[in-house]
């Protein structure tokens, strides 16, 4: 097994006392499988990453622990059940035997490696910037320094929320209000960020 990491230690020793053997039981058997595999926290869960990608995740809860495969049920055809592949695990006997468990591993583990990555979506392209509030910018260097810092994403909020407006007198009132939280370095819903 590569270096345990402290973190999935420290999950399993907070697990409930039910679960701890089956967590560990898994961990040992997903490393068994994989002998490469490297372990992480994904989602606040221990995750175990085999070459650069995520095989399978693992949980506690009150009352069950849960085991997730990356598209287990693809890779093996079994059908996905409650929480993970293999149902409410309360007990080492839920699970399949550690032969066919490790087969099942393996199996996806082959299916994982195979799988070829998402295509990332182009970027969105950027808004025109609406005239007043081009203007308004133009009008404040400290503003528009800013606008040219933020992402596209920031600048296409704030020119769809002036563009949006339908009377000229609304909208030159967003292109005023849009400069003055500009220059402070406020994103368009900065009201709304924690």
């Amino acid at each position: 097994m590569k270096t345990a990491d402290p973190r999935i230690d420290a999950f399993i020793a907070k697990a409930q006392p039910f679960a701890r053997p089956i967590l560990s039981h898994l961990r040992d058997v997903i490393h068994r499988a994989c002998p490469d595999v490297e372990e992480a926290i994904k989602w606040s869960r221990p995750a175990f990453v085999n070459e650069g990608r995520i095989l399978g995740v693992f949980g506690a809860f009150k009352a069950h622990a849960s085991l997730t495969l990356w598209k287990m049920g693809e890779a093996t055809g079994r059908e996905e059940e409650g929480m993970g592949q293999f149902g409410r695990l309360t007990s080492l006997a839920d699970l399949p035997g550690d032969d066919e468990l490790i087969r099942i591993i393996q199996t996806t583990a082959s299916a994982r490696a195979e799988a070829k990555p998402q295509p990332k979506k182009p970027p969105r392209p950027e808004l025109p910037v609406p005239e007043e509030l081009a203007t308004a910018l133009a009008a404040s260097p400290g503003a528009q320094a800013t606008w040219d810092g933020f992402a596209p994403s920031h600048r296409r909020e704030y020119s769809e929320w002036v563009g949006e407006a339908k009377r000229a007198e609304t909208r030159a009132a967003r292109a005023a209000q849009s400069v003055e939280w500009i220059a402070e370095g406020k994103q368009r819903n900065w009201k709304y960020q924690a």
